[in-house]
């Protein structure tokens, strides 16, 4: 088991989130993991705040808080958040707004899902370039575009990943 201590976020790649903007804002990385419970023959979901260790197989909730603090509105606002080493992306974390979300491979360019790559493969002996589908689990950052994010307003993004 590994406490989840400064060395191990930054080896996950936590903490590094963008947003690009002239106005004040202030991004909040909350990291939560997320527990199934069984109760009265039900399963449900716990998320338990800054968990203390994490193993090969933990689903962790990833929420970054967005806040305005100026005295405009900011319009189409992005904000990156990488998705840790050692992790799969999995999927969108559910209960949080709907906004324009695309997704990066490289870190460098972003696309809405589904991600198309180029794999060359071999066909009855010769070389043949095809277009596959990224697999969710390939993605290293997902990129949100907050249409309107008014003066003092705070919105949550979010995404579920895996530990390696």
């Amino acid at each position: 088991m590994k406490p989840l201590t400064p060395a191990l976020l930054a080896a996950l790649g936590l903490g590094t989130v963008l947003a690009q903007t002239a106005n004040p804002i202030v991004l909040n990385l909350t990291l939560f993991a997320v527990h199934s419970v069984q109760a009265d023959g039900k399963t449900t979901e716990q998320l338990v705040p800054n968990p203390g260790n994490v193993l090969p197989g933990d689903v962790l909730s990833q929420v970054v808080t967005v806040k305005n603090t100026g005295t405009k509105a900011v319009m189409n606002l992005p904000v990156t958040l990488p998705v840790p080493k050692n992790t799969f992306y999995m999927a969108p974390e559910a209960g949080l707004p709907v906004t324009r979300t695309e997704y990066s491979i490289d870190g460098k360019t972003f696309a809405p899902a589904p991600l198309m790559k180029s794999v060359t493969v071999t066909e009855n002996g010769k070389s043949v370039t095809k277009q596959v589908e990224v697999k969710p689990g390939e993605y290293t950052a997902v990129r949100w575009y907050v249409a309107e994010l008014g003066a003092q307003a705070t919105v949550k993004l979010g995404y579920r990943i895996q530990v390696k």
